[in-house]
């Protein structure tokens, strides 16, 4: 977020916080991207809000709740309630001092991120599907008004690749679950009693290998029943929707232009491997 919008984001924050009864006098910034991660003082809770427009805090906060419920490795809420403050809608969470003495093994990573998919085996809730995210890439691809500076060349390849990726992944065969979206090491937290995900915005239906996709490489290797062929093209399908929105002329990434084009000349080099 910008800073305008972050500032009238942390007053929707301190306004919910008040609704709920917290004692929140102050407001650390912990994360900004499309979603303003806050830690509230001295109540020591975490806060996120989101636009309104993005309407995902709901799906994120029932399917939270829905896994805590069956006891998988999630983050708690301070309240299941989801606040409506102008144009933003703020969500409460508990907060976990990081452990920082140590990194994640990968035995750890792999077992969290099994019984999370265990867990959400058991959750019923309507979701989009993988390729569903797929095509909001392809569309912003294809607009050129919303990518400006993605010359046509590059337009051309990415969309190509977009296409024959979500094509592999829905005509797999895999079975399908929910899936946690973007299970990266960002959005698991190492804490006191143990591994925790967090951040479920971008829960999607699909096989679990494009879950994987997004993890460390050893976790795929040790996660169990993967298929490997499958895992190859969602990590380039990956590297592929993340490089779409890098060239969004409202990105707000942190050094993103010069990544959109690292990330294109990469996803060359995989394509050109992934076809030898």
């Amino acid at each position: 977020m910008r800073a305008d919008e972050a500032q009238r984001a942390t007053r929707a924050a301190m306004s919910g916080a008040s609704r709920l009864g917290l004692t929140a006098h102050d407001a650390a910034v912990l994360q900004n991207s499309n979603t303003l991660t806050l830690l509230l003082r001295p109540c020591d809770v975490l806060a996120r809000v989101s636009p309104a427009a993005h309407r995902c805090a709901q799906l994120e906060v029932d399917v939270a709740r829905r896994l805590a419920e069956v006891g998988s490795p999630v983050a708690a809420l301070e309240s299941p309630q989801v606040f409506v403050r102008g144009d933003h809608v703020v969500t409460f969470w508990t907060y976990y001092e990081p452990v920082t003495t140590r990194p994640f093994s990968n035995a750890e990573y792999v077992d969290a991120l099994a019984r999370l998919h265990a867990g959400m085996r058991t959750v019923d809730l309507p979701t989009p599907h993988v390729t569903d995210r797929v095509s909001e890439a392809q569309a912003l691809v294809a607009d050129h008004a919303r990518t400006p500076d993605l010359a046509d060349p590059d337009r051309a390849f990415l969309a190509g690749t977009l296409d024959r990726l979500r094509r592999a992944v829905s005509g797999s065969g895999r079975p399908e679950q929910l899936l946690h979206g973007e299970p990266h090491p960002g959005n698991l937290l190492l804490t006191r009693t143990g591994p925790l995900f967090i951040d479920f915005e971008t829960c999607c239906r699909g096989p679990v290998e494009f879950d994987l996709a997004h993890a460390p490489d050893e976790v795929g290797e040790h996660y169990p029943n993967v298929d490997h062929r499958l895992l190859r093209d969602c990590r380039t399908l990956m590297l592929a929707m993340i490089t779409a929105w890098r060239w969004d002329r409202d990105d707000q990434f942190p050094d993103g232009h010069r990544l959109g084009i690292e990330w294109l000349d990469r996803l060359r080099g995989q394509e050109v491997g992934g076809r030898a």
